[in-house]
């Protein structure tokens, strides 16, 4: 049986979805760890299990967990890291991260386990409604804010929105926009495979107001071989609508996001020759692109073209509005303030954030050769630098490359958060901890990019990937875990997956982008997509798997 949006009624499936996997997803994947543990808590004292059932053939859950454990306790012993005192608790708290991994994917088996195919299907259905709600409210409340009906071609507010006008779109988890483009993502495979046509759409509205040019593409690179290779007319059909919202959301109601999107692939295969030119600050000499910054000059080029095509007149927001009567209506018309103008741009005020970043480099400035010059010029993004890094960590420290730097020496959310600079939340000023390897590489690259204006800010420009972390700081047995017992503990089923084969291509392109287990978010619910796409496709299953329709 089917669930469309015009079926949809509390009432109808209230005693249908798995409460408790519903209600410990809305939860755990909250941005806070404070709600996170609370709700593994809370979902052990309701089913309280802790039969793990590992084996080296056939294991109930991904011996990656367990492996990536040792492996870190492997690289504590080689590198010795133990005899700083501040990283022994840097240390427990990663591999407490790494058991609450283990924890939430138990608890996903067991609701995979103990429920039949359709009700974790409905609960998966009204969690992406719940969380459709809730993006919709974001957009909602800043169009209501701003006035506009397009927010991201709204420059008022000093471009507070605009063109990161997708940053706000944070969803039913209060994470990044990130997050919520990829489960959105999610999303439009699960519901396409399902032919859930009203979900689909949904799913795809929400992916294209974060404003996610990563994800986007991704999903289109996955929707491609799908049309291509493994789809049904109606599926190739909404295929097609997919890929029409994209290019009007580009086209449309986002065209300097196009832009931006367009001249960033193209800086990254051809770097233009920038002149480079510093501007002074309290801190100290803060880089000052002579063409104006990457997004800025992007957004600018839009703006021309507009404006170029309005009135010449401009009124000035410092005096007051002279009103202007109605030909032969007798109204008074006073005019608005003219956002284009200077003042309700983007300010050139170096933020609180980035001077606490300036301040850092001037401290650390021996330690930090990217960063701590005081001219930018155009080369790799920050992705590749990172990547070359990791490379030449390990080619001149080769005593390294079996087991890595180290949990949170090198390249992870972790090492991001104990700087104590706010890069990651919070962390106790007395534990500050700051591996020198990472401070002249990983956190240099950070620096050199966000430091400077938010135009700059990107996630081309972010050092963070998986594949990155886990080569760097847990080395070749770190990767070979990984590669082994995770992607093959659900790559070995493809040929009974329907849905579980592309989400899988989509999320070994996603782990380029973040630090995924560390979130603890998005790979919980790719788990829980995986692991029931098994289950219904079993042979053993109870559920036969029949392929929905409309």
């Amino acid at each position: 049986m089917v669930y469309s949006l015009t079926d949809f009624s509390f009432k109808k499936i209230a005693d249908k979805i798995d409460w408790k996997l519903l209600l410990f997803l809305m939860l755990f994947l909250d941005v806070k760890l404070a709600v996170k543990i609370p709700a593994l808590i809370l979902i052990y004292l309701l089913r309280f299990n802790f039969s793990f059932n590992f084996s080296l053939k056939n294991s109930r859950l991904p011996l990656f967990y367990l492996l990536i454990i040792g492996v870190s306790f492997i690289s504590l012993l080689v590198n010795q890291s133990y005899h700083s005192t501040n990283y022994l608790p840097l240390f427990f708290m990663g591999i407490i991260l790494w058991a609450l991994c283990l924890l939430a994917i138990h608890q996903v088996k067991l609701s995979v386990e103990n429920n039949s195919a359709e009700v974790l299907h409905r609960t998966i259905l009204v969690f992406f409604i719940i969380n459709a709600a809730f993006s919709f409210f974001n957009i909602a409340h800043i169009v209501w804010e701003t006035g506009a009906i397009n927010p991201y071609r709204y420059q008022g507010e000093y471009q507070k929105y605009f063109i990161g006008t997708g940053d706000y779109i944070r969803g039913l988890t209060f994470d990044t926009s990130t997050t919520n483009a990829v489960l959105n993502a999610f999303g439009v495979i699960y519901f396409l495979s399902r032919k859930n046509w009203m979900m689909v759409l949904a799913c795809m509205a929400v992916l294209l107001l974060t404003g996610s040019n990563f994800t986007n593409l991704a999903l289109i690179a996955v929707l491609g071989v799908l049309f291509i290779f493994r789809s049904t007319k109606d599926q190739k059909s909404f295929i097609v609508v997919c890929l029409m919202f994209l290019v009007i959301f580009m086209a449309k109601v986002s065209p300097q996001n196009n832009m931006y999107a367009y001249e960033t692939f193209k800086n990254a295969i051809a770097p233009p020759k920038v002149t480079a030119v510093t501007a002074s600050t309290d801190q100290k000499a803060v880089p000052v692109l002579s063409a104006e910054d990457m997004r800025r000059a992007f957004a600018k080029k839009y703006l021309d073209s507009i404006k170029n095509a309005r009135n010449k007149t401009v009124v000035v927001p410092a005096k007051p509005a002279t009103p202007i009567p109605s030909v032969g209506q007798g109204r008074i018309i006073i005019p608005g303030p003219d956002i284009n103008t200077p003042p309700y741009q983007t300010p050139i005020d170096t933020s609180a954030e980035q001077r606490q970043l300036l301040a850092f480099i001037d401290h650390h400035e021996s330690e930090l050769p990217i960063s701590s010059k005081n001219t930018f010029s155009w080369g790799l993004p920050g992705k590749g630098i990172a990547a070359l890094q990791t490379v030449r960590f390990l080619q001149h420290n080769p005593v390294k490359i079996m087991a890595g730097d180290g949990l949170g020496n090198f390249s992870s959310k972790l090492a991001f958060k104990a700087t104590g600079l706010g890069l990651e939340g919070g962390y106790p000023a007395k534990l500050v901890f700051i591996n020198k390897d990472f401070v002249m590489n990983h956190l240099d690259v950070y620096l050199n990019f966000f430091s400077k204006r938010a135009e700059l800010h990107s996630l081309t420009n972010s050092p963070f990937s998986v594949y990155d972390q886990l080569l760097a700081e847990y080395g070749l047995l770190g990767l070979a875990a990984f590669i082994l017992f995770y992607i093959r503990f659900f790559a070995r089923h493809y040929k009974k997956l329907t849905y579980g084969l592309p989400l899988l291509m989509l999320m070994l392109a996603v782990f380029f982008i973040d630090y995924w287990f560390e979130q603890l978010s998005v790979i919980v619910f790719f788990e829980l997509l995986l692991l029931l796409n098994i289950k219904e496709t079993s042979p053993s299953s109870p559920v036969n798997y029949v392929p929905s329709r409309a």
